[in-house]
């Protein structure tokens, strides 16, 4: 009978081995929980935390509006008697191109530089957004700062564009992924749909009126007082006018690219 003999030289690398092996897998399986938490808080955590911290900021604006209603419409209508008289018998302006409404529009800026505020502080939420297609409301803040601003599910104002309302181009910017991402799908707004942003004074209605799918993030053109893509120039406009501008990251999960919606003002209306 053959006895085996097994040196114990061999036994502890044997060991050593299993022991690797054993610490090995612990630590891909530790890695891979943690890659899944990480991934659960960003997809999920981060977009319930910002969304209700912006559903409380809306609610917010909207007590402390209320709260002062009645000192804001009576300087509207004070504001209205030292007009001309062309915005008594209406609630709201139409926004053409045309010579007879241009001076409507020099009346209602003039009307709401009387009835606004200073302007807003930096990170301040100061109006609402609301897209009836997508079933959003969050705030308008000002600055596009990530920690101040868009990490909290707000819509952040470009410093530099116009205010809302006001001739020239009022641009925004939002998150497309976490972080409450309001912005996600305005790739689904069409022509025509709707976008009302309001104020401690007044409702401004835009309608959607072209899209930019995809553009340099760097595309500054898409921010001037009259938007044109220069990175794409068939996209955008010509002429002065009352626009709206959104801006997000594309494609979904990336920041290379930036997609855009325009919108123009068709109306107005005090609070």
């Amino acid at each position: 009978m053959r006895l085996h003999v097994v040196h114990h030289g061999i036994r502890r690398r044997r060991a050593r081995r299993r022991l690797v092996l054993w610490t090995g897998g612990e630590v891909l399986v530790t890695v891979g929980v943690l890659l899944l938490l990480l991934v659960v808080h960003q997809l999920w955590w981060t977009n319930r935390e910002a969304r209700a911290g912006a559903e409380r900021k809306v609610e917010a604006l909207e007590r402390e509006w209320g709260a002062g209603a009645a000192d804001i419409h009576s300087g509207i209508r004070s504001g209205d008697g030292d007009s001309d008289g062309d915005d008594s018998g209406d609630d709201s302006d139409d926004y053409g191109d045309n010579d007879g409404t241009r001076d409507s529009h020099e009346a209602h800026d003039d009307r709401d530089a009387r009835t606004s505020s200073s302007p807003p502080r930096w990170s301040q939420a100061y109006a609402i957004l609301t897209i009836p297609r997508l079933h959003l409301r969050v705030p308008v803040a000002e600055g596009i700062g990530k920690p101040s601003v868009l990490d909290k599910g707000y819509v952040g104002h470009y410093p530099g564009t116009q205010q809302p309302g006001r001739a020239g181009n009022f641009a925004l910017a939002g998150h497309r992924n976490t972080q409450g991402e309001p912005f996600r799908y305005i790739n689904r707004l069409a022509r025509g749909d709707t976008v009302q942003v309001e104020t401690k004074s007044a409702v401004y209605t835009y309608a959607v009126d072209r899209t930019l799918p995809q553009t340099s993030a760097r595309d500054a053109g898409v921010l001037r007082p009259v938007p044109r893509s220069t990175v794409r120039p068939s996209y955008g406009y010509r002429d002065p006018g009352y626009y709206l501008t959104l801006t997000t990251c594309t494609p979904e999960y990336t920041s290379r690219y930036r997609l855009v919606v325009w919108g123009r003002l068709v109306s107005m209306r005090p609070r």
